[in-house]
């Protein structure tokens, strides 16, 4: 199973410590963020990493080479940064079959085994993690809305007044018909290509969006302050 790692943001937000490197290669507890990635995706069974880059991403390049720990490295250039359905859709002839999705930025320890093992019981198209946050954070991020039995009824990026209090944490599970989504997903207002609004497409197009609830922990690392936040929870 292919895994993809998004990773071309140029991290605005973590300078200094994005001064001279890509966010990828920030270290936390001693490894740069996509070491950290690059093992959650080998223990769940990804045998193929694909790793979408822009800002420095030869510095990624020259760093890892063509694998990590005897598994290959495909990369993929996303040469302006404009959402991440716009980096997905980039990816979208390197990935084969049923494939995972994680943000370059999350270090996790949590049920992701358990998400995919979800997806391939059921006949979604996607499945996406989530979490139960309070209505100031939701308004931040992707807000999920779902009927009684878990599927996904909606979805929402950084919505002013959010429906639910689900979001999403950053990891996905999808089958191909995601590709062809994203290349018809329109900017948003901010002028970006959102991962949440081709997964809406997919629910326009009639497609089963699956929903599993986050059990352990998800940290995007969007500050240098969450550097240190991740590290006391890595113990």
């Amino acid at each position: 199973m292919d895994g993809v790692v998004l990773a071309a943001g140029e991290g605005t937000r973590m300078r200094p410590l994005t001064a001279d490197k890509p966010k990828g290669l920030v270290e936390v507890a001693g490894k740069p963020l996509l070491t950290h990635c690059f093992d959650t995706l080998l223990s769940v069974g990804v045998d193929r990493l694909v790793v979408v880059i822009g800002y420095r991403g030869d510095d990624i390049v020259a760093h890892y080479g063509e694998q990590y720990r005897d598994t290959p490295i495909a990369y993929v250039r996303q040469d302006e940064q404009l959402g991440l359905a716009h980096a997905l859709e980039q990816a979208r002839t390197a990935v084969d079959g049923t494939f995972v999705v994680l943000n370059g930025d999350n270090v996790c320890r949590a049920n992701l085994d358990g998400a995919i093992e979800h997806h391939l019981e059921t006949d979604a198209s996607a499945t996406l993690l989530v979490e139960d946050v309070s209505r100031a954070e939701a308004k931040t991020t992707g807000v999920v809305t779902t009927d009684n039995g878990g599927q996904v009824t909606g979805l929402v990026e950084k919505p002013s007044d959010p429906a639910s209090t689900l979001v999403t944490r950053g990891f996905f599970v999808f089958e191909p018909a995601i590709g062809h989504a994203c290349a018809l997903t329109r900017p948003s207002e901010r002028g970006e290509y959102e991962l949440p609004d081709a997964i809406d497409l997919l629910l326009s197009a009639g497609h089963r969006v699956e929903a599993v609830e986050l059990e352990g922990w998800c940290h995007n690392v969007n500050e240098p302050s969450d550097v240190d936040a991740v590290e006391e929870r890595l113990g």
